[in-house]
Parts: structure tokens; sequence; C-alpha cells
């Protein structure tokens, strides 16, 4: 039989992918999973979970899995936006974005603080370099931040919030990049993301939950750039992860366990590994 480099990375990843869950022969939840999740997953706005301290978000502001550290899987860490293409660079903020918008339409924007305010904090100010003369507009997302701070109810603003969404699209246009570089380097930092805000089957770090969120919400809209079957898959396994969310990745969600999460992350993995 002769092997194509795409199957050598199917054959190597589902080796990886039976070995990091147990779920086919414990009980064949398989992709299952997200239903038995979201079924158990009735999210309120309660701010009172780990990860959250009132408007300063995260467990640790500055600190071991803080925004301003963001622990082993943050900017400091293994992405420091010193060394990152600027594509992806920008992935990382929308991700932010997407996580931040999410929880202010469901209504918590104490929890949303945080994610929206990452486009003009000081503390990320390398993250966005190079983008402000590319058209970031920079004052829309210090208005959103205003409105949060006031209180403001999400839809009296909604007007705003898709512009940022749209301004941070067409960035993404204008920056370019390989999509299929982007998507991987999306679900690397989403596992990573999502091992330090999920331990023994509890949420211990909102923040990075929600991130986690983010990203595969923003590496949806990188996947509509891929074309034929191969596309199509990679949507389809996307879809089944993001349902592993509720609606908003709200601080007192019941998470999927992260043998499920780096399992279907992998398949959708595998599937990117077929594009051209």
């Amino acid at each position: 039989m002769t092997f194509t480099p795409r199957d050598m990375v199917r054959f190597g990843l589902t080796a990886a992918l039976l070995g990091s869950t147990s779920l086919a022969a414990c009980g064949g939840q398989g992709d299952d999973a997200a239903t038995q999740v979201n079924s158990s997953s009735e999210a309120s706005s309660d701010t009172s979970q780990p990860g959250y301290a009132g408007e300063a978000g995260y467990a640790g502001e500055g600190g071991e899995s803080g925004e301003g550290g963001e622990g082993e899987g943050g900017e400091n860490g293994a992405h420091g936006m010193d060394t990152l293409p600027i594509e992806n660079r920008l992935a990382f903020m929308r991700g932010h974005v997407a996580a931040g918008l999410a929880l202010y339409r469901a209504g918590a924007p104490d929890q949303a603080a945080k994610h929206l305010l990452h486009p003009v904090s000081e503390t990320h100010a390398e993250e966005r370099a190079g983008l402000d003369e590319r058209g970031f507009k920079a004052d829309l997302f210090v208005e959103i931040s205003n409105a949060l701070e006031a209180g403001t109810a999400s839809e009296e603003i909604e007007e705003k919030l898709a512009e940022a969404e749209d301004n941070l699209s067409v960035l993404a246009d204008e920056v370019g990049g390989s999509s299929k570089d982007i998507l991987n380097f999306l679900l690397d930092t989403t596992l990573e993301e999502y091992r330090i805000g999920v331990t023994d089957g509890e949420i211990v770090n909102a923040g990075e939950f929600a991130d986690a969120y983010g990203f595969v919400t923003v590496a949806e809209d990188y996947a509509g750039d891929l074309e034929g079957p191969a596309g199509d898959s990679v949507r389809q396994e996307l879809g089944v992860l993001k349902a592993m969310w509720p609606k908003a990745p709200l601080a007192n969600s019941a998470p999927a366990p992260v043998d499920q999460v780096a399992a279907q992350i992998s398949r959708v993995q595998l599937e990117l590994s077929g594009v051209n």
C-alpha cells in the first residue's frame, strides 16, 4: 500500500487522538459530548465564579494566569507578540474581542470588560503594532470600553459592536496570511488556553475559558476561506468544536472535559492537514 503525505498525517493524528481520549471505549460519547455539555450549561451572568473578581476579571491580573501574564498560554508565554507575525497577532486580538462580544451580548459586561479592553490596553500595545496604519479603529474600542464602564446594555450599542467586528474582519483581509497557518495557530492556542481555564471538570480561570471560545469563533471565520471538500470538512469539525461551549462562555458554564476538547481539536487539524 502506498501512503500519501496526508495518509501519514492522518495516521499520526488518529493515533494521538485515540491516545488522548477514552471516549470510544468508555461510554461511546464521541461527538455527542457537545450535546451533553450544552444540556447541562444553563448560563447566567453570575460573576462569583473562579477566575473573575468583579471588573478585575481574571484570576491574578498580572499574575500566574492573569491577563497581564497569561500563564504558559498567553502573550508573554508561548505567544510572545514580538515574535508572532502580524496576521497571528491580529487573529489573537480577534479571539479576545469575540469572547468579549459574546459575553457582553449575553448580559455579562463585567466578564466582557477585560476581553474588549484588549485591543486598546497599554499592556497589549505590542499586539496591535502595525495595525493602526492599516485601519484599526482604536477610538471605536475606546467607545465600547466606556459604554461597558457606564453599564450600557449591549443592545443599546449593537451598531458599535457590529462595527468593531467588521473593522477587525476588514483588517484580516488587509493583513492577509495563510488561512491554514492562522487556523493551526488558533487551534493550538485554543487548547493551551482551555487547559489553563479548565481543570478536573471545573472552570478555574474563566478568562482563559472564554478566550478559548473566542479563538474557535474567529477560526470559523478564517475557515470560510478554505476551498473544496477539505474546507467543508474543516468547517464541519469546527462546528462540533464550537458546540462544546454554550452560546456564551460565561463563568458559571459547565465546561466540556479537556480531553474531549483536545480530541476534537485533533479532528479539526486532521481535516486541515488535507487543505492545499
